[in-house]
């Protein structure tokens, strides 16, 4: 028997069993995953990295992809439901530190569900960032590369295609419509302005941070060209024509020239996969 039977097989044998191993623990750790995420952005991504049958439930604002609406909710971000998300029983919950109420936290870690904060990201670059975090929890740096490439390639399409308009209309992005005669607007400190930027278009609403709820009056001095409402306020107040017809917003050149589009709210409030996509999307909407 030569050397490479007596020592280098073996050898090669302990190899390969200890790889198969670790990689069967690696798969089992997977397997055990019952993820419950609170955050839409992170949802959408866990989708993009192709780990959705992970998840058993999610918040109400995770609307994106389509699947992610057919999972077990467990109530909004902001107003969780600690039974429901027990009942689910997860193997760790995900979110990006904007969830509430704090009894309902507390009392998930006192039962010992396990909970993972990741980053909220706001820019490309802290995007491309959190494509890579996540991935590693599923072992998807392939997938994470992959998205990042498209997400270059789109934004840079982008960045070309906007040099076409000559013009920066100016835009108001109306949240959730009206409340109590108020507008909840989404000033300029955000990611809706910062996609809305490439795009070619400027917030009107330069003074705010967040949302905040304004009066028709203020929505009427900024003069905007475009109104952009958001899904839920747009199909809660039926139409454009209803929409230009509201106080404030009768006396804007949006109102005037019925120039108020709906926009899904997943594809302006946060950075995703899709981003580069959304920018083309909203660049054809505010300059038609």
């Amino acid at each position: 028997m030569n050397i490479y039977k007596k020592v280098l097989l073996p050898a090669f044998i302990i190899v390969v069993i200890a790889a198969c191993t670790s990689t069967q623990k690696d798969q089992q750790t997977i397997e055990k995953q019952r993820i419950v995420c609170v955050a839409k952005q992170l949802t959408e991504l866990i989708y993009a990295l192709g780990a959705g049958d992970q998840l058993v439930g999610v918040d109400l604002s995770s609307t994106y992809p389509p699947a992610a609406q057919k999972l077990t909710k467990v109530g909004y971000h902001r107003m969780l439901n600690a039974e429901g998300i027990i009942a689910l029983k997860p193997t760790v919950v995900y979110h990006d530190g904007n969830v509430a109420p704090e009894a309902v936290m507390q009392q998930l870690e006192k039962v010992g569900v396990p909970m993972k904060v990741f980053p909220d990201a706001h820019t490309v670059p802290e995007v491309k960032a959190l494509f890579d975090t996540l991935a590693a929890q599923f072992g998807a740096q392939k997938q994470a590369d992959s998205l990042k490439t498209k997400l270059d390639a789109d934004l840079a399409q982008a960045a070309d295609s906007v040099k076409q308009y000559k013009t920066t209309p100016k835009v108001a992005i109306i949240h959730f419509g009206r409340v109590i005669n108020n507008y909840l607007v989404i000033g300029k400190a955000g990611t809706a302005s910062y996609m809305l930027e490439m795009a070619g278009g400027k917030n009107v609403m330069d003074t705010l941070k967040g949302m905040k709820p304004l009066s028709p009056e203020i929505i009427s001095k900024a003069q905007p060209d475009i109104i952009l409402v958001t899904d839920f306020g747009y199909d809660r107040l039926g139409n454009a024509e209803k929409l230009a017809a509201l106080p404030g917003i009768a006396l804007t050149p949006a109102g005037k020239n019925k120039k108020i589009y709906r926009i899904e709210e997943h594809d302006l409030i946060y950075l995703g996969p899709r981003t580069g996509e959304n920018i083309l999307m909203l660049m054809k909407l505010i300059h038609q």
